[in-house]
């Protein structure tokens, strides 16, 4: 949460106490898709770029029959509570969107993205799980997103920074970098991270800032400038 100081200011002079921006709040939440959580939006606004329950993934990009109705699974509107997590680990996503299981060989390939890999990388994570990653929420599902999405501005041309797990992404939207990070590496996130980060240019720019957390904070994984 990000507040504006009194007596801040910046390369363009003195903030005037009557900006209509008092605060900014950035809620970070958990790895989904945009078609998990919002794409049934849709249904609310048809200018949301979300899903109409056309789209389909193969169950093996393999089987010569991948384009039969039979061997595809379909995406719906069941989501309720997502256990255990889909794949999300960078070889995860590259299968996901490639549609073949990561290798060098593969890689080599240069291959175009087909996204057609989700239902085959969730059968081999786990038998079933395809059930899970063809699955998002309905608006009433989900109240508060509903609200949100009826009374705001809704991004529908949602991105990961990189596509790998977790980390890597939080570090990305403190840092605009995760310093070549690709997973959720133990070892390099204990010994921390050196680059500048958003916070360090709020304090230097006279800006009041604060970080709430319910687990261990990605925040802590730098070597902070900022005294505290």
């Amino acid at each position: 949460m990000v507040e504006e100081s009194s007596t801040s200011t910046t390369t363009t002079g003195i903030i005037s106490s009557s900006n209509p921006i008092k605060t900014i709040v950035v809620l970070v939440q958990e790895n989904r898709s945009f078609d998990h959580m919002l794409g049934w939006m849709k249904s609310l606004n048809l200018e949301i770029d979300g899903v109409t329950g056309s789209e389909s993934n193969p169950i093996s990009t393999s089987d010569g029959q991948n384009n039969s109705i039979t061997s595809r699974v379909f995406f719906r509107d069941g989501s309720a509570y997502v256990d255990p997590d889909p794949g999300h680990s960078i070889q995860a996503i590259y299968e996901q969107v490639f549609g073949e299981p990561w290798t060098e060989a593969s890689a080599a390939k240069n291959l175009g993205p087909t996204m057609e890999g989700f239902v085959q990388n969730a059968e081999r994570t786990q038998p079933g799980l395809a059930e899970t990653v063809m699955n998002g929420f309905r608006p009433e599902a989900v109240p508060v997103y509903r609200e949100l999405v009826s009374e705001f501005a809704v991004c529908d041309r949602w991105f990961a920074s990189v596509p790998a797990a977790t980390q890597p992404n939080r570090l990305f939207l403190h840092s605009a970098t995760s310093h070549g990070m690709t997973g959720n590496d133990t070892k390099q996130l204990i010994e921390g991270f050196p680059q500048k980060t958003i916070f360090d240019s709020l304090d230097e720019s006279g800006f009041s800032f604060g970080i709430y957390y319910q687990y261990p904070a990605s925040t802590l994984f730098y070597r902070f400038r900022v005294k505290f």
